[in-house]
């Protein structure tokens, strides 16, 4: 009877044998596979971003070369660098487009930090288990539903110049008739506060919910560690809290950042609509569409297109390298 010897113990501290040759690596027409799904998944969105905004911003660049005026007879003939040079140092054009330029650097300065606060604020806040807590989370985010038109004939008529304005009047009785009315939006010296004031107001919901949805996620075995360590509110939310959405807080941030950019529509609703201070208001935007629509000046206009462009995109980068340098400290 022949006896089957048992197989020899691997001795301790040496690596196992490595596994036979007839072992099948993974096959990679599968991998190529999952490429090529994920590809045609994304197509759909590749599309419509390709259609929607690359090949507009590479029209745009292309008139940016040209002078081509709308209702002009004449055919457009080939400008060169002519329009960026007078974006520059004609003092008819570089004048409001810097003044534009550093009210749109002010706006995001403030609007960034201001409303990333405040959105994280809410979003602690109706982050508990109360009763009615959906309908408190609703109402909040009801001014993003709003279409913007709507928004800027409210403020309009809550800011307006008038004793019949909302605010002058709420002041008025607080102060007994001693308050005099404030023209908030012709005044040169609140009418971007204003435009600030209306932004941050219609825009926090949408933050608030993207950072509730990142609080959400955050495991609740965390916060009962802390609480036996006896750690204090503050204490969770600075160690707890605040690396669970790190994330999604600079996701936050540079959406917000973006979006305070191209802000235009609240200026140009109050602008069109009487009141507001075009000159202290003014962006970037507003400017390209008032050169392009209102002076018929297209080459122009695509040229502040571009230019704002690569100043959006050179913030955005310092921005991420400067939240990457962070993160590795």
């Amino acid at each position: 009877m022949t006896t089957v010897k048992p197989a020899p113990a691997t001795p301790a501290g040496r690596k196992p044998a490595p596994p036979s040759a007839s072992a099948k690596p993974p096959r990679p027409g599968r991998r190529n596979r999952d490429w090529v799904h994920g590809l045609l998944m994304s197509a759909p969105a590749l599309v419509g971003l390709i259609a929607f905004v690359g090949i507009p911003f590479v029209y745009a660049v292309v008139l940016s070369f040209y002078n081509v005026r709308l209702g002009s007879p004449l055919a457009p003939h080939f400008f060169g660098i002519e329009q960026y040079r007078r974006l520059f140092t004609d003092p008819d054009m570089s004048g409001p487009f810097l003044r534009s330029l550093l009210n749109n650097l002010t706006f995001a300065v403030v609007v960034v930090p201001v409303q990333t606060g405040l959105a994280l604020g809410l979003a602690i806040l109706l982050n508990r288990k109360l009763t009615a807590i959906g309908l408190f989370r609703s109402l909040f985010f009801l001014p993003v539903v709003f279409p913007i038109a709507l928004v800027a004939v409210i403020w309009r008529l809550i800011l307006a110049r008038s004793d019949d304005g909302l605010l002058n009047s709420a002041l008025q009785a607080v102060s007994f008739g001693n308050w005099g009315a404030i023209d908030w939006l012709g005044d040169g010296l609140t009418a971007m506060a204003c435009i600030i004031v209306l932004s941050i107001w219609q825009g926090v919901g949408f933050q608030m919910v993207i950072l509730l949805a990142g609080l959400q996620q955050i495991p609740g075995e965390l916060y009962e560690a802390a609480e036996l360590d006896r750690a204090s509110r503050w204490q969770q939310f600075r160690h707890v809290t605040l690396p669970g959405i790190h994330g999604t807080l600079v996701f936050v941030a540079m959406l917000t950042s973006v979006l305070s950019f191209r802000v235009f529509d609240q200026v140009y609703v109050l602008v069109k609509g009487g009141g507001l201070d075009e000159d202290a208001a003014r962006t970037v935007m507003y400017q390209a569409v008032t050169t392009a629509f209102d002076q018929n000046n297209i080459g122009q206009a695509s040229a502040i297109t571009v230019v704002f462009f690569l100043i959006v995109v050179a913030l955005t980068l310092i921005q991420r390298r400067a939240v990457r340098t962070g993160n590795e400290d």
